[in-house]
């Protein structure tokens, strides 16, 4: 088992391994001894690691309460938002008492918003069951809602007290849903490793687990503990993300978050090749691990469409939208581009 540790805001450590699941009341000690335990879980999950969880905390001597939301990015709202919150109220769960976000980026992210506001704050774990939600939502502490007018446009920032990576829980991942995480695994590797993405390259879906995915939270650990409120490097993170934004926006969130934010990253190499930001290799050897990975390099989107939904992005500042730009397979620069060239940007990328 590996452990890494984020020394931010608070404090708290990362396990990644195998049977965590199985024996997660033995972790909850860590951070506090006694009190209730509210699981927030979706649809997909709960069904398969339900029974499991509540085992190991019955075993440890712990009250839990479960609150299941439908699977799917729609849940990622308002009205399952304040449901939570007064589940959790009916329950009288206390400042002192603990949630626990059982799932994936939906739920990990839904869960940590209600306990950053409930009672003003109230403790969490992450237990992330998908690799996309391992690798990167569960990490770092952005926690969020959608909006109509966009994701993510609610949220705060709410470090957990703990995130809980169990490799054995994505033995029960469809591969479309595993592979759709590896567009953040894919990024990664353009933003900060090539010897990463060479692995990559070389293994395809067929990756050495522990070590990428250990290897993918060190590098967000780093750049969480350099800003963690988002206000310079940590911007870096969203390679390929403004134009996936878009396209799930489009789609009404029909599309999945990897897929989407693959062919963002596609469209940005092509972009910057196309601008001299990168040489065409760069982009030819992204596009070439994306499709060794059966994700999407594409979209029938028009870059009109695509720069009037980027409009909403939260990294848009008064007339600029920062976007980040490969120079080279391990290193990226953020490049603010004026919102009126957002369209002959993109053009250039589609």
């Amino acid at each position: 088992m590996k452990t890494i540790t984020v020394n931010a805001s608070r404090s708290y450590p990362i396990y990644v391994g195998t049977e965590l699941l199985a024996n997660i009341g033995d972790y909850i000690p860590q951070v506090k001894s006694s009190y209730t335990i509210a699981i927030v879980s979706d649809s997909n999950v709960w069904p398969i690691y339900g029974n499991t969880v509540c085992a190991s905390l019955k075993d440890r001597g712990y009250d839990f309460v479960h609150y299941v939301l439908p699977a799917g990015e729609e849940s990622k709202n308002s009205e399952q938002y304040i449901r939570i919150l007064n589940f959790l109220a009916e329950n009288s769960i206390t400042r002192g008492d603990l949630l626990i976000a059982l799932g994936g980026g939906v739920v990990g992210d839904i869960t940590g918003f209600a306990a950053a506001t409930y009672l003003r704050g109230v403790p969490y774990i992450q237990v992330p069951t998908s690799l996309l939600a391992m690798v990167d939502s569960s990490v770092g502490g952005k926690t969020a809602i959608d909006l109509p007018a966009g994701k993510n446009l609610v949220g705060a920032f709410n470090q957990p007290a703990m995130v809980l990576c169990d490799i054995s829980a994505l033995n029960s991942l469809p591969e479309d849903i595993f592979t759709d995480g590896c567009a953040e695994v894919i990024k990664y590797g353009i933003l900060y490793d090539a010897q990463l993405f060479s692995h990559l390259q070389t293994f395809g879906l067929q990756f050495d687990r522990e070590y990428v995915i250990t290897r993918c939270i060190e590098l967000k650990r780093d750049v969480v503990m350099e800003d963690e409120f988002d206000t310079g490097a940590r911007q870096m993170l969203n390679l390929g993300h403004t134009v996936g934004h878009s396209i799930e926006k489009c789609s009404n969130y029909s599309l999945s978050h990897g897929k989407a934010v693959a062919i963002g990253i596609a469209v940005i190499a092509k972009a910057s090749a196309s601008n001299g930001f990168c040489v065409s290799t760069i982009y030819d050897d992204i596009i070439g691990v994306l499709n060794r990975f059966t994700l999407p390099c594409s979209t029938s989107l028009s870059a009109d469409l695509l720069a009037e939904n980027a409009l909403s992005d939260k990294k848009r500042f008064g007339g600029t939208i920062n976007l980040v730009l490969p120079r080279k397979i391990g290193k990226c620069a953020l490049h603010p581009i004026p919102v009126g060239e957002l369209k002959s940007f993109f053009e250039a990328g589609l």
